[in-house]
């Protein structure tokens, strides 16, 4: 077998060294720019539709529903950045849960860190737009995901001081979550926000409903409501001149 001949660097035409060399000073200058280059964050991408992420996952798509809020969750350390919540493209933000939350339907971690983590950003906007996507995500599945739904009330109520987006979510609440599972004072939202908007009356009627409707069969919470009436009735009466 013939020894096999290698031509030696002085047989390699000059121009050609020189594009090497050029190439390879090229390649370690832009190296060091990045090390000295301040660290810049990352936009969040769009998140993958639905379908798409179920054919990825290879037939496992509650893992690739916890790997996908788990992605999320590192998304605000970067390297070399930590980037703030208010930062986010909340509607991308919004896409990335729905589509993990479509994902592993029974899971209520897409919506904790909807209501509790990432509503809780000091931007109005922001918030609304997690308690948007609670509340439709509610009225999918009213029976598993009214716990949700009574934070986004809390968080309209005293982070954002916006009765009657509270008035509107407890309303949702009243209407929709009405299983054995649910407890009374979800449903007693409504009435306790219309005392607090002063429209009595409207808290009278929503009680009252309340007890007619036989949803409420605790003794105490009955003998509960039935002291709140009287005490709306007191209230009424002393606010009529």
């Amino acid at each position: 077998m013939a020894a096999t001949s290698q031509r030696p660097w002085t047989s390699v035409p000059r121009p050609v060294c020189w594009l090497l060399a050029a190439c390879l000073l090229l390649q370690l200058g832009w190296r060091l720019a990045q090390q000295h280059a301040p660290a810049q964050a990352r936009p969040l991408p769009a998140a993958p539709p639905a379908g798409v992420a179920r054919l990825a996952s290879l037939g496992e798509p509650l893992a690739m529903s916890k790997a996908m809020l788990l992605y999320l969750q590192s998304f605000e350390d970067q390297a070399g950045v930590s980037l703030p919540w208010r930062e986010l493209d909340y509607d991308r933000l919004a896409g990335w849960l729905e589509t993990a939350q479509t994902l592993d339907p029974r899971s209520q971690y897409a919506l904790v860190a909807a209501g509790e983590v990432y509503a809780g950003v000091a931007d109005p906007q922001r918030a609304r737009r997690m308690l948007d996507f609670v509340a439709a995500s509610f009225a999918a599945d009213p029976r598993r995901r009214w716990p949700a739904m009574a934070q986004a009330v809390l968080v309209a109520k005293h982070q954002l001081h916006d009765l009657p987006l509270a008035l509107g979510y407890a309303r949702m609440l009243r209407r929709l979550a009405t299983g054995p599972q649910v407890p009374p004072w979800v449903r007693e939202m409504e009435a306790f926000i219309l005392e607090d908007m002063d429209q009595l009356d409207g808290a009278r009627l929503v009680i009252g409903g309340l007890l007619a409707s036989g949803q409420i069969n605790d003794p105490h919470e009955l003998a509960f409501l039935a002291r709140r009436l009287d005490e709306l009735a007191r209230k009424k009466a002393q606010a009529t001149p």
